[in-house]
């Protein structure tokens, strides 16, 4: 009887953001990221749209709700990253583009952040 209570508080204190089904993501990965923008106009009023961000997860850090991924794209020549949870009721969904052959967990060599991507990743065959 104990451990249905476990069982039972532990689904009431899950956030509706991980009903949601989310890819199995690995570093490497060329990933869009649908991210839900609140925009407010000159006159108050309110307004959601979704902006997409697409670029390659180099870092995935910890587990569980507390899960975080670095993702990088090329923006006009300079790189640009950034850090989301993987979680995050501010993401709508999560897309995977195409899978690179990488060896490494932390893909600290394309993280120059004055350079593009130094070298292109061979993609992975399925």
């Amino acid at each position: 009887m104990a451990d249905e209570q476990k069982v039972e508080t532990a689904a009431t204190e899950t956030p509706k953001a991980e009903a949601r089904t989310i890819p199995e993501l690995r570093p490497g990965m060329t990933v869009k990221v649908h991210e839900k923008i609140k925009e407010v106009s000159p006159d108050g009023k309110e307004r959601d749209r979704i902006q997409v961000y697409e670029g390659m997860i180099l870092v995935l850090r910890g587990s569980g709700l507390s899960r975080t991924m670095t993702v990088r794209k090329n923006a006009d020549g300079w790189g640009v990253e950034k850090i989301y949870p993987v979680l995050s009721p501010v993401i709508d969904k999560i897309e995977v583009v195409k899978q690179a052959k990488v060896r490494r967990a932390v893909l600290k060599y394309l993280s120059n952040p004055r350079k593009p991507f130094g070298r292109k990743l061979k993609e992975k065959k399925a």
